[in-house]
């Protein structure tokens, strides 16, 4: 699979999410709750600062809140095993949560005038929703698509440091980084339905 990012965030800091996973299983805390509750701080802290060009702090908040996607699914393999229904909810979150970071981003640099800038977020907000789409259609199809350069991980990370880095005073950081990972989503999407059409051209023919 090709990734900027190879590192398997999960192995990382297992031994760190699987402790707090087991104690809120024993609070009585549900999966389903953190991941709500994740992609709710995540939006907040999109929407409160982000939108209003505090990148540092809404960059900061946000990746707090994006750990949850570890903590919950952690916390589901401990306990009754994943659902259909709480991986459906994980999924549908992270779009809730894609579309308060990007559109917060672009809300923030209309304000601005910045077209330019606008339009690199709007091609990272739709090519992304696309990416998952692509994958999730095919596997509903019975065809795998985990496929491409820049997945959510590498979205998330790179529009982060972008925000980092213009919150610490360098303006084209995140502009850059919007305009790089735009191009990187929408090859991302021709490589997933490139996969999908080798795979069920595959399929036909054997």
């Amino acid at each position: 699979m090709a990734k900027i990012f190879s590192v398997d965030a999960r192995a990382v800091v297992a031994h760190v999410v699987e402790p707090v996973a087991r104690a809120l299983l024993r609070a009585g805390v549900n999966p389903n709750a953190v991941t709500v509750v994740g992609t709710a701080g995540a939006v907040a802290g999109a929407v409160g600062f982000g939108a209003r060009g505090h990148f540092i702090a809404g960059t900061l908040i946000v990746t707090l809140f994006a750990f949850t996607d570890l903590l919950d699914g952690t916390m589901a393999r401990l306990s009754t095993g994943p659902t259909r229904f709480g991986a459906a909810l994980d999924s549908t979150m992270d779009r809730v949560a894609d579309g308060a970071i990007f559109g917060s981003v672009v809300y923030w640099y209309a304000t601005q005038g910045d077209e330019p800038t606008v339009v690199a977020g709007l091609i990272c907000l739709v090519s992304g929703q696309i990416v998952s789409y692509v994958k999730a259609r095919a596997e509903g199809l019975g065809i795998g698509a985990n496929v491409g350069i820049a997945e959510r991980l590498e979205r998330l990370v790179l529009v982060g440091l972008g925000g980092l880095i213009t919150g610490a005073g360098v303006d084209w950081g995140l502009p850059a980084a919007l305009w790089l990972l735009a191009v990187l989503s929408v090859v991302t999407v021709w490589q997933r339905i490139s996969h999908v059409y080798r795979q069920d051209r595959r399929g036909a023919t054997s």
